[in-house]
């Protein structure tokens, strides 16, 4: 199987050459040429399998030049016991019969991020053995929280690899923060960005696209690549969980074989639902996707209208994965609508770039809409949300979680449809602590660490361990940067 970039499909690479570079250097993002088949008698199958098994099995095939030892070697690695606080990696919690949260927050950070990000660095290892690559990879991150501290960690300490993550300074949670700011190993960068998510991902990219710092660095022993889900080792294990979930439902006996079930997910930079896409493009029986976004709605205006356009207010919100304005895997998803016009895809990227704003075709609109329901939550009703779950189901749930539950159930309301609906669970309440405690009603919320415990006792749930080691650990990474001095901090981690 070959990879393609979006803006120019004569570019075309192998799984491990795609991985390592992570970006087409035409600055399109690396897509699989086709798709392969996910049949009924594989669900069958894979229903009765481990969460490593599963991942085996639906990661080879897409990496054809990765072994299947190899494969399983990386997944017994990345989700073991240590690293994952439950067995099944990715459980689906059930609130009826018709409704079952996805919960990706059992890793290491507590975020849905590690769920890939645990894999990755296995991948890209493997992979610059297999390109013969004697140069250092210097992975650039750029996140709206839970990216980052997910890559840190791992890629901490990873043989012949560097990390530099860059966040905005006052656009990510306390603990999120923190997870980031305390991060340890030998080979790890982290620096705060003065503005918000978008200026630091469009830093990021412009890094990427800079053919002097690429010379540059080349001279010093090192290139770049990404751990963002720009790159397309951050997709594939996404992939993954939804095909569980689905297997989960079987093997349970919820669902029949083939009976259509709807996902809805909480949505930034458009990762984490396009993997759900993939996987029903492949043959998963997906009803409706359900886009969830938060105030920063430019997801619901696309999916509504066909206009994209992210001449708006950026919103900083209690869901800080969600506040986005150019949504980058969005592109992909336009590749693979358009019947793979790279030519209409670069139109598009280059309006955005330059008046930052595209109309896509009705046709397109239509197939877009065919597959995809877009809808918002604001911040007064993530509170209410958030309270009304804890209230009914004694379900403790995060902002961005509560906003996905909301727009499910806009969605029923508006549509009738009643298929059985997976809802996905991002990150631990936890990592949002002072804004879930304000949800539930408390007044009086204590600050950093401190509101961990007191969540803890208003809820009568333990925090999860990797949040409450936090206090024993020292900061070390104070400094923040105007946008435009991002790359002066990248020369001087790599000296």
């Amino acid at each position: 199987m070959k990879y393609i970039s979006t803006r120019n499909k004569g570019v075309s690479l192998s799984a491990s050459q795609a991985i390592a570079q992570g970006l087409a250097r035409d600055g399109g993002l690396l897509t699989p040429e086709v798709l392969p088949t996910l049949t009924e008698e594989m669900l069958k199958d894979l229903s009765g399998k481990t969460y490593p098994q599963r991942a085996v099995a639906v990661m080879k095939l897409f990496l054809e030049d990765f072994s299947e030892e190899e494969l399983s070697r990386f997944t017994a690695a990345g989700y073991s016991s240590e690293k994952f606080d439950d067995s099944r990696v990715a459980p689906l919690h059930p609130l009826n019969d018709e409704t079952y949260c996805l919960e990706l927050w059992h890793g290491p950070t507590s975020a849905f991020k590690d769920m890939a990000l645990q894999i990755l660095p296995h991948l890209l290892s493997a992979s610059l053995v297999k390109n013969q690559e004697e140069k250092t990879v210097c992975i650039l991150v750029a996140t709206s929280g839970d990216t980052g501290k997910a890559a840190l960690e791992g890629f901490k300490d990873v043989d012949r690899t560097k990390i530099l993550v860059f966040y905005p300074k006052d656009g990510v949670s306390a603990v999120q923060a923190l997870q980031m700011q305390t991060q340890q190993g030998n080979n790890v960068g982290v620096c705060a960005v003065h503005g918000n998510f978008d200026d630091a991902q469009t830093g990021v990219k412009i890094l990427f696209s800079d053919e002097a710092l690429r010379g540059d660095l080349a001279d010093r022993g090192y290139f770049l690549s990404s751990a963002n889900s720009i790159n397309w080792g951050r997709i594939l294990p996404q992939l993954v969980y939804y095909i569980s979930a689905y297997c989960d439902l079987l093997a349970q006996g919820k669902i029949t074989m083939g009976e259509k079930v709807n996902y809805c997910v909480p949505t930034g930079n458009f990762g984490n639902i396009l993997a759900c896409w993939y996987a029903k493009q492949m043959g998963l029986p997906v009803g409706k996707l359900i886009c969830a976004s938060n105030s920063n709605n430019v997801l619901t205006d696309f999916i509504t209208t066909g206009t994209y356009n992210k001449n708006r207010p950026f919103h900083t919100t209690m869901s800080p994965s969600m506040d986005i304005l150019v949504s980058s895997n969005l592109e992909r998803l336009l590749f693979a609508l358009s019947g793979q016009d790279d030519q209409a895809v670069a139109d598009y990227m280059k309006q955005l770039s330059e008046t930052g704003t595209y109309t896509v075709p009705e046709a397109l609109k239509a197939k877009l809409q065919a597959d995809f329901y877009g809808g918002y939550c604001d911040e007064e009703t993530t509170s209410q949300v958030i309270r009304k779950v804890w209230e009914e189901e004694k379900y403790l749930i995060d902002p961005h979680t509560a906003v996905a539950y909301h727009v499910m159930e806009t969605y029923r309301k508006e549509s009738g449809d009643r298929n059985k609906t997976v809802f996905v669970s991002t990150a631990s309440p936890f990592k949002f602590c002072d804004n879930v405690l304000r949800s539930l009603g408390v007044d009086q919320v204590k600050e950093g660490l401190d509101a961990l415990d007191q969540l803890e006792e208003v809820s009568g749930r333990p925090a999860p361990q990797p949040l409450a080691s936090l206090r024993d650990k020292a900061v070390r990474f104070r400094e923040s940067v105007d946008k435009e001095k991002m790359m002066d901090v990248v020369l001087d981690m790599l000296k």
